[in-house]
């Protein structure tokens, strides 16, 4: 009985432990990704600010190939919304809605339902380099509350940045073909 009573002991003052951890870690956070692409960055641009391209390059939409899309209104402008819903957990419900585009920055809302629902927000923006390269960036802005923003730094935080970079790579490939 009283090894049962020091496990649970050590358990309890783990939690507490990491829920004052979670007090001094900040809730909000930018995971940002670059990467080198061979083309000019007006072909980069153009094929990224369209939304539907990412089911070419995007490892969430390629994880379910039974994932559902819906589109609403014109590709590549503001106010264009892009609605899935999947079985995968992974992948889950949302939509992502452009709400800014410029001559080489894209915005978007990201609007998570399932499986946990939350609000996001996410940009592309290319910068033009020598030799017909372009420097592409993608940034991730992620709020969570307490004490979710502990879970997000040990876990989402590397999950976000390991899935831009494979987007990235994928990217890479289809428009240096």
């Amino acid at each position: 009985m009283r090894i049962l009573k020091k496990i649970l002991l050590v358990i309890i003052a783990i939690v507490l432990l990491l829920l004052v951890v979670a007090l001094f870690i900040p809730r909000t956070y930018t995971v940002t990704v670059t990467e080198t692409i061979h083309e000019p960055s007006d072909i980069v641009f153009n094929y990224v600010k369209l939304i539907k391209n990412q089911e070419n390059y995007s490892v969430w939409v390629m994880q379910d190939p039974n994932i559902k899309m819906e589109y609403i209104g014109t590709d590549g402008t503001e106010g264009f919304i892009a609605r899935w819903n999947s079985q995968e957990d992974g992948v889950g419900e949302g939509e992502q809605q452009i709400t800014k585009v410029t001559a080489d920055r894209i915005e978007v809302d990201l609007r998570f339902k399932r499986p946990f629902e939350s609000s996001q927000k996410a940009a592309t923006f290319v910068q033009p380099l020598p030799g017909n390269r372009t420097l592409i960036t993608t940034e991730f802005y992620g709020s969570d509350a307490y004490p979710m923003n502990l879970l997000s730094l040990l876990i989402g935080r590397k999950m976000i940045r390991d899935a831009q970079t494979k987007n990235l790579e994928n990217l890479k490939k289809i428009l240096e073909k």
